[in-house]
């Protein structure tokens, strides 16, 4: 089942289990999704966004939403915060498993030997080889940080 499928199936049962937090959190989910559809369409994609597309905004909305908690937190609004939260574990739902720091080292050293990086002017290849493979998998803007450190040594 893809993830669009998948994402539908959820709302549905949501709807069916009376489960209001989910539900709206899952018509968010399906807002974004068709707001990136409809840009793509004006783009002259008439098919929409595939799942590498869909992964990246579920990602998007989950760092969002971190965000959003951490400010709530530090403003003492543990109410709010703890809604952030059950938004991300119900958008992390739908993403792949996180990869661990070892395996996103891993990970760079084969997207450096791929592309053949030898300098930091090398990043964008780099970074463009690890967002085509993992997607969704993990947060590029640390993963960024750590391209860019074995690059300059």
């Amino acid at each position: 089942m893809d993830l669009r499928a998948s994402i539908m199936a959820a709302t549905k049962q949501a709807m069916k289990d009376k489960a209001a937090n989910r539900l709206s959190t899952l018509r968010l989910i399906s807002a974004a999704i068709k707001d990136r559809d409809i840009a793509a369409r004006a783009e002259g994609n008439d098919e929409g966004v595939g799942d590498d597309e869909l992964l990246a905004i579920l990602g998007k909305m989950t760092r969002q939403r971190s965000e959003s908690a951490k400010t709530y937190e530090e403003a003492g609004r543990i109410d709010l915060a703890e809604r952030e939260l059950e938004e991300i574990a119900v958008i992390e739902e739908f993403l792949p498993r996180q990869l661990d720091d070892d395996e996103v080292n891993t990970a760079i050293d084969a997207a450096i030997t791929t592309v053949g990086a030898a300098s930091i002017r090398d990043m964008g290849k780099v970074m463009g080889e690890l967002k085509s493979k993992y997607t969704g998998q993990t947060d590029f803007g640390s993963v960024g940080a750590k391209v860019k450190a074995k690059l300059s040594s």
